[in-house]
């Protein structure tokens, strides 16, 4: 079983509830003085463990089957964290039956600042992570204060005054969810350039057709294995493209250890990018992450691709590896004006793997896309296809209406989360 946003969150909010109820008397249990302090554990709790998860720990990422999934989770404790805050700041955590003492005492006044500080230091992080306007480079640097600023979070919880001392479960679970969330944190931001995978390339070549790129690297010294489907963090040594990008590896590993990436120009960082790509240029490379991986099973395959989804299916086609292609449909969908990359051969690779292509330039709704599907469907039967999708949420939701139409079960889909903000 792989965790996920909903099989994390809850049990942590029923533990942090439920630790906290043991450590005040059950007569207070149903009142807002409860409430508030179940609510401030539950927000430091989430807080820990997002700073776990943004930490890219290889063990914490198999837990959940690829770290797009990761980082979904990831953003869904920094809001539920947030909003559990919020409860804990309107109602006072306090009632006279309760004994109180604070397990780091302050002067009054710094333990309310601190307490504001806290609040509002969730706030800023959460609102400016969801915040898609912001320009991916200061969006990532507000992002990277997240850890020191865990850091009030935990002073708060310290110094304010609560029935709950150190040696209590309640107090135990707070104790190593707060270490675990300040181990994350700090080797995100001071250990992983040095321990996590990653090596200098060199770009070789460079095809751009508009807002697209084709980019092809190669490896200055150590190369990193990867397969096809998985992505990798990217960081230029040029000016204003040094801040790690998560891209999608468009190659299955050439013989001299070359890497490619398809890019297309989507926000401020891949429009610099498309624009400034220039051969000679070195990057890190941080790699490889993801699990999105072929599941033929004996299946019929279809993959569905929309924009620059397409990456991970170029990855497969190119596999030398790869058996079974042939009868793979690959319903490929794009915007009229926006082909790919002169370098990048979809129709010729697809024909000679045998894999069936059908480019598609007028959305989902369509009726010839709504056809075929369906035709495949019915050759195959609902339980004997296997579908592949990559692409932007809307059409990934025309696709599931599509499957509970013509009866294919959610388990025979497999999807990439095509965004991380």
């Amino acid at each position: 079983m792989r965790l996920g946003s909903r099989s994390l969150i809850i049990p942590v909010v029923l533990a942090s509830f439920g630790l906290t109820a043991s450590a005040v008397p059950g007569s207070t249990w149903p009142t807002t003085a409860m409430l508030s302090l179940g609510s401030g554990v539950a927000a430091v709790s989430l807080m820990a463990l997002a700073a776990v998860l943004g930490a890219r720990w290889k063990a914490v990422e198999s837990l959940f089957g690829g770290l797009d999934r990761v980082y979904e989770t990831h953003k869904w404790l920094g809001v539920w964290a947030l909003v559990f805050a919020s409860v804990h700041l309107v109602f006072k955590a306090g009632t006279p039956e309760w004994q109180t003492a604070a397990i780091l005492p302050l002067p009054g006044a710094a333990t309310r600042l601190v307490r504001q500080l806290s609040f509002v230091s969730l706030m800023l992080i959460v609102l400016l992570a969801l915040n898609r306007k912001i320009p991916y480079r200061t969006w990532r640097w507000w992002h990277k204060l997240s850890g020191p600023l865990f850091l009030i979070v935990i002073a708060h919880w310290a110094s304010f005054k609560s029935p709950i001392v150190l040696a209590s479960p309640a107090g135990a679970w707070l104790a190593v969810l707060s270490l675990l969330g300040v181990m994350g944190a700090a080797y995100k931001l001071v250990l992983y350039p040095l321990f996590s995978r990653h090596a200098r390339y060199r770009l070789r070549a460079v095809s751009a057709n508009g807002s697209a790129v084709h980019l092809q690297l190669v490896p200055e010294g150590r190369r990193i294995p990867f397969l096809a489907g998985q992505f990798a963090f990217v960081s230029f040594e040029h000016d204003g493209l040094r801040e790690p990008h998560p891209f999608t590896i468009a190659s299955a590993g050439d013989a001299d250890g070359g890497i490619a990436f398809t890019v297309r120009s989507l926000g401020d960082y891949t429009e610099r990018l498309v624009k400034e790509a220039r051969p000679g240029m070195v990057a890190q490379v941080y790699a490889p992450f993801g699990r999105f991986k072929r599941v033929p099973a004996g299946r019929k395959e279809i993959w569905i691709a929309g924009g620059v989804g397409v990456t991970p299916f170029i990855a497969w086609l190119h596999d030398a590896d790869a058996t079974g292609l042939d009868g793979v449909t690959f319903f490929h969908f794009f915007t009229p004006g926006r082909q790919l990359p002169e370098a990048v051969d979809l129709p010729g690779t697809a024909r000679a793997r045998g894999v069936e292509l059908v480019d598609i330039a007028t959305g989902p709704s369509s009726a010839g896309f709504r056809q075929q599907f369906a035709q495949r469907v019915e050759r195959a039967g609902a339980s004997g296809v296997q579908i592949s999708f990559c692409g932007p949420q809307g059409l990934l939701d025309q696709v599931r209406q599509l499957m509970r139409e013509t009866g294919v079960a959610e388990d025979r889909l497999q999807h990439e989360l095509f965004e991380f903000r």
